[in-house]
């Protein structure tokens, strides 16, 4: 075992645990009264992102609803080495946020395209202009949904408090250098995100967080309670699907969104009798797509509070990339055929992303394989079985063809899904006569 796995589970777990996030709260919290500064939210908006022009409707609700001072900024589309396959990125966005409009019933539909980049860039401009005249929250919703809605409407937008003069190219291609450069100093890397006091919050799923966080501190508005968007209640109690549904789980053993969404979609299982199809690939730092530090350290730390909120333990990990995740796929056709496919990806995740096991030693994987019922010479066998790596390249492209490309991705019917905060479109799918 290297120094590094022997480190890694005790580091992690004090990195990521609930207390260290409180006191480091309570530490900004204590210099923001100390220099009695006002709660201080900057925003970061893309005009091209769908997610954007979600955030962008709900500002003004978001306003009425705490006493805080938004910065806005306006920057550009994240990174190529941040955003993998890009095209399908663009393409899935766009579902997406129309999923998520018809759910929280905001006014988005996608048209099948991206605006042009001559419009895009008015639209930069127009709210570039909005923030140097403290509008943009009252504006940016209209000028967004002029945007992906009627382009021609940009030309001489209707905004709320009268006419609005775009800034000049140079003023608006300033501020998106400066922009940019404040969210990589602060640690993000795309459009639709609010940062807090030290804390990164993505679009409508992470809002949640945000109030919270606000209502502990006491900067609600009278009567202010509860989320504008909470997160999704999963299923409680037995409601039988359809005969012969079945959840396509496209999973990779090195995803923490994965581990912490892997118990929730087995539950959904047994509790609407559907089966559950297990479609492994290979992580994406594992087919060529390295993943940038800023994104993995917002993607760890994002992962601790939702698994928090879910009561599911996390943090004291032992990252499996590489040859533990290669032994561990090697494993999943052995506990398939023998019945045991459930327990042993619960335990392996649990093994890894909460309990600090090594799956790269054999002692660390014998303890993952035996409590899920396999036999540890039929494991140490199954080692040297590389028939999983065409399963796994056959899922990958069964993957791509739905327009999807990350993990954990969930294919009900026909509706196909990124993300573990995704499970309730899944759920629905399931339910539907």
């Amino acid at each position: 075992m290297s120094l590094k796995s022997l480190l890694m589970p005790a580091i992690t777990q004090h990195w990521l645990s609930r207390d260290r996030l409180l006191a480091q709260r309570a530490r900004a919290e204590r210099r923001r009264l100390a220099s009695a500064a006002p709660h201080v939210l900057h925003y970061f908006h893309q005009v091209d992102d769908p997610y954007s022009a979600l955030v962008a409707q709900i500002l003004p609700q978001l306003l009425a609803r705490y006493q805080i001072d938004l910065q806005a900024h306006v920057v550009g589309a994240p990174a190529d080495d941040a955003a993998p396959e890009r095209d399908k990125l663009v393409a899935y966005s766009r579902k997406d946020a129309a999923l998520l409009a018809r759910h929280w019933q905001l006014d988005y539909t996608d048209p099948g395209r991206q605006p042009d980049a001559e419009t895009c860039a008015l639209a930069q401009r127009l709210l570039v202009s909005a923030i140097a005249n403290g509008r943009f929250a009252a504006v940016a919703g209209t000028v967004s949904q002029a945007l992906w809605a009627d382009a021609s409407a940009l030309a001489h937008p209707a905004l709320p408090g009268g006419t609005l003069a775009p800034a000049s190219a140079a003023q608006s291609n300033a501020h998106l250098a400066d922009a940019n450069r404040l969210r990589a100093r602060l640690g993000h890397y795309l459009g639709a995100t609010f940062h807090y006091a030290g804390e990164w919050y993505w679009g409508l799923d992470r809002l949640h967080h945000l109030e919270q966080r606000l209502q502990d501190l006491g900067a609600q508005c009278p009567g202010v309670t509860g989320a504008m968007f909470p997160p999704d209640t999963d299923l409680a109690m037995a409601t039988p699907a359809p005969i012969g549904r079945t959840i396509n789980f496209f999973l990779s053993l090195r995803s923490p969104y994965t581990a912490i969404v892997t118990p929730r979609v087995f539950r959904l299982a047994q509790l609407t009798g559907a089966e559950v199809r297990l479609c492994y690939v290979l992580p994406m730092a594992m087919r060529g797509f390295p993943v940038p530090r800023e994104k993995r350290m917002y993607i760890t730390l994002d992962v601790a509070r939702e698994a928090h909120v879910r009561g599911i333990p996390f943090g004291r990990l032992n990252d499996p990339l590489g040859k533990p995740t290669e032994r561990g796929m090697a494993l999943i056709p052995l506990a398939q055929r023998i019945g045991r496919a459930q327990h042993y990806l619960e335990s392996f995740m649990r093994g890894v992303w909460s309990e600090g096991l090594d799956a790269g030693s054999d002692r660390g994987l014998r303890t993952i394989a035996e409590r899920a019922g396999l036999s540890w010479p039929h494991a140490q066998a199954a080692l040297h079985d590389e028939g999983w790596r065409a399963n796994a390249e056959t899922h990958r492209a069964e993957m791509f063809a739905l327009g999807l490309w990350g993990v954990p991705s969930l294919r009900v019917g026909d509706t196909a899904v990124w993300g573990q905060d995704r499970l309730w479109a899944v759920q629905q799918s399931l339910l539907a006569p």
